[in-house]
């Protein structure tokens, strides 16, 4: 699926919380470790290619400093795209420990930028991060029911079967209104979710070749899969941003932001673009724009 995974890293610790999963995903898949360090203007220490060279001897990675870049961002996704395959690992905040929206400023372009998945990890500032490999055991994939593509159903079953993790499909059921509770008794609903649920986890599994699980939830969609996550630090969720307008497109899903902020676990997930952006984006790749 992925040959390469790419981790920016900005000379801070909240950018390094990462390395433990990236690393993780490239013990279990074979796929080669970068670690990347774009320098700006005024780099904030004395020697960046000497600072990715030593985590990169830490976690079995490659080092690799690019420097004289004013745009951080363009230059994650410029090196993403030099190499298909590339599976973009990072946190949502660096050297300011400061969020800007749901994400970062960087991770945010980086994450709307991207021909594929990216895998965003919101950062506790922790100094005591573990430094062995974070071996991933379960990839969690919230549903919609009234989301007929299934968001990013495919992507996590085939993330799933990369780094051979087992595949847990799952879905929140909020509280009825009065008005739906009148028309459908909540145990029928409950049966009609459950329903879903498990066909489509068993679709995945067929198409993809992957251990399944899946499971009902209930109450807020937020509260739910924290809940489900809380004390797994070997999952993952897969989430997309689910897009209504264009006004919606500059931030993350209310969920998806809950999730990332609160769940502390990463997030493999994906920001839906318009034809018009896809085409925009490929033509400043290629310096058409």
């Amino acid at each position: 699926m992925y040959k390469r995974i790419l981790v920016p890293l900005d000379g801070s610790r909240y950018s390094e919380e990462i390395l433990p999963y990236a690393s993780g995903l490239a013990a279990a898949s074979n796929a080669e470790l970068v670690l990347l360090r774009v320098v700006d203007r005024f780099p904030p220490d004395a020697d960046p290619a000497e600072y990715v060279k030593r985590l990169a001897t830490a976690y079995g990675a490659r080092a690799l400093c690019l420097p004289g870049f004013d745009d951080v961002a363009d230059a994650i996704l410029d090196e993403a795209y030099r190499e298909p395959q590339t599976l973009v690992a990072m946190t949502s905040r660096g050297r300011s420990g400061l969020l800007e929206l749901a994400l970062g400023s960087v991770a945010q372009r980086v994450l709307r930028g991207a021909k594929s998945a990216v895998l965003v990890y919101h950062p506790s500032g922790s100094r005591d991060t573990q430094r062995w490999p974070r071996r991933l055991q379960r990839v969690i994939l919230p549903l919609a029911s009234d989301d007929p593509d299934h968001g990013m159903a495919d992507e996590a079953a085939q993330f799933a079967h990369w780094i051979g993790a087992e595949l847990e499909v799952v879905s929140v059921i909020e509280p009825l209104s009065e008005a739906v509770r009148a028309q459908v008794p909540e145990s029928d609903f409950a049966i009609l979710e459950s329903g879903f649920v498990h066909t489509t986890a068993e679709k995945l599994a067929k198409a993809h070749n992957v251990r399944i699980n899946w499971d009902t939830l209930h109450g807020d969609p937020v509260e739910a899969i924290v809940g489900c996550v809380a004390g797994q630090r070997a999952s993952i969720l897969a989430m997309h941003t689910r897009r209504k307008n264009a006004l919606e497109a500059a931030f993350l899903g209310s969920v998806t932001t809950g999730c990332l902020h609160r769940a502390g676990v990463p997030i493999l997930m994906r920001s839906p673009l318009s034809r018009v952006e896809l085409l925009h984006l490929s033509a400043r790749r290629r310096g058409e724009a």
